[in-house]
């Protein structure tokens, strides 16, 4: 890059707040632009962060703040609906990442963004962009606008910024399962430190950890018909979601219901929807990034750590680059490969939630300690130990590694 450029990043939750870190130390004038009124300190509940999306907050120098804060994951206990051991997944001695409540790292990039004096603006609903010559215009139902040189979608699963460039884009896929969950505690409920449990319900998907101060994060997944969005879910009342709720565990063992019946707090409920692949990423003046481009579900918990790396090797290929359609290709071909092999392998864990039938759940359990032991011996590395080194530049590649 030759000279200083107004960038526009359309969204701020965790890939936007990153990618305008990184495009500042890139030489860029970064501007952050986020729909919601402020930030939502329940939005998403919580995420793992993986040891490759540390690296990257490692490079912005929050890396430790999330450390301390988080809950460190090391070993996945997995058990079925009798409470049967089925076996676990992990490596006791090395964390493969940590558990952060989403609004606790969306506020520790925002607190950085502040202290580098990036502006970020809440309240901006993107409304529709315009292209011309070397200059693209934002446009907010406000009615204010922007104009920067370039600009980056960050704006989620439904982006509107993709709709809005790519409008022949394949819309996202929902899997067949919501998710739904909160924060609780249980008097007596030992923590169990590095370790995250899991349970195949005998009629949904149970997950659960215990942190040192007692408080507990859980989630759950149910399967549902149709294509359901996150408004709807939000419209059913709380004392039905409870009801529901209690009904899917109530066969199930301790402390499932405890732990259900001990959130003071609203359940919070969404729909899991993924995108595998989308052959075009970018415009010449437009590039997207994160969930916007290639949402990845949660059973990987990868999703967060993705939209981090994007964040670093965008801003590296804009640095790196004579033209800044040239960066956005270049990041398209550094990073498609990766990401479609994460999305397709959360998925295939997604696919295993879904047993209920007595037939199903006799294979899942004879098969489960099988698949385990050899995913143990396996090594994940491709995943957790993707290199994130800014200082190093970044050439034309074949494949989805960045030197």
């Amino acid at each position: 890059m030759k000279f200083m450029k107004k960038a526009l990043i359309i969204g701020g939750g965790v890939a936007g707040p990153a990618a305008a870190l990184f495009l500042k130390r890139a030489g860029c004038l970064p501007e952050v632009f986020e729909a919601e009124e402020e930030p939502n300190p329940y939005g998403g509940l919580f995420l793992n962060v993986g040891r490759n999306g540390l690296g990257v907050l490692d490079e912005l120098g929050v890396g430790e703040a999330i450390r301390e804060s988080g809950f460190e994951m090391r070993v996945m206990s997995f058990r079925n609906g009798a409470g049967k051991q089925l076996g676990a997944i992990g490596d006791p001695h090395k964390p493969h990442g940590v558990t952060v409540k989403r609004s606790l790292l969306q506020q520790v990039l925002l607190e950085q963004t502040e202290r580098e004096n990036i502006p970020v603006s809440f309240g901006k609903k993107l409304t529709g962009i315009e292209r011309s010559g070397n200059e693209i215009t934002a446009y907010f139902h406000d009615g204010s606008s922007t104009t920067g040189d370039f600009l980056i979608g960050c704006d989620g699963i439904h982006s509107r910024v993709r709709k809005e460039l790519l409008p022949d884009a394949a819309p996202p896929s929902f899997t067949g399962l919501i998710s739904f969950g909160g924060f609780s505690r249980v008097q007596g409920l030992a923590p169990e430190p590095g370790v995250q449990n899991m349970v195949f319900g005998k009629r949904a998907f149970f997950g659960y950890l215990v942190k040192e101060d007692g408080e507990i994060y859980w989630f759950g997944n149910m399967s549902m018909n149709g294509t359901p969005t996150r408004k709807s879910l939000q419209s059913i009342p709380e004392a039905q979601w409870r009801k529901t709720i209690d009904d899917l565990y109530s066969d199930d063992p301790a402390p499932i219901l405890d732990i259900i019946q001990g959130t003071d707090a609203n359940i919070n409920a969404y729909p899991i929807y993924d995108m595998l692949t989308q052959p075009v990423w970018h415009t010449n003046r437009a590039v997207l990034i994160g969930d916007a481009i290639h949402a990845v579900s949660p059973n990987a918990g990868q999703g967060a750590s993705l939209a981090l790396e994007d964040a670093l090797v965008l801003a590296k290929c804009v640095r790196d680059s004579e033209h800044i359609h040239q960066a956005f290709a270049l990041f398209q071909q550094l990073r498609k490969e990766r990401v479609e092999r994460i999305v397709r392998y959360s998925r295939s864990i997604g696919q295993r939630k879904h047993a209920t039938s007595p037939v199903q759940v006799f294979f899942r359990d004879l098969m489960l300690p099988q698949f385990l032991k050899a995913s143990n011996k396996q090594s994940l590395s491709w995943m957790y130990d993707y290199p994130v080194r800014w200082n190093e530049k970044v050439s034309q590649l074949n494949g989805g590694s960045v030197c």
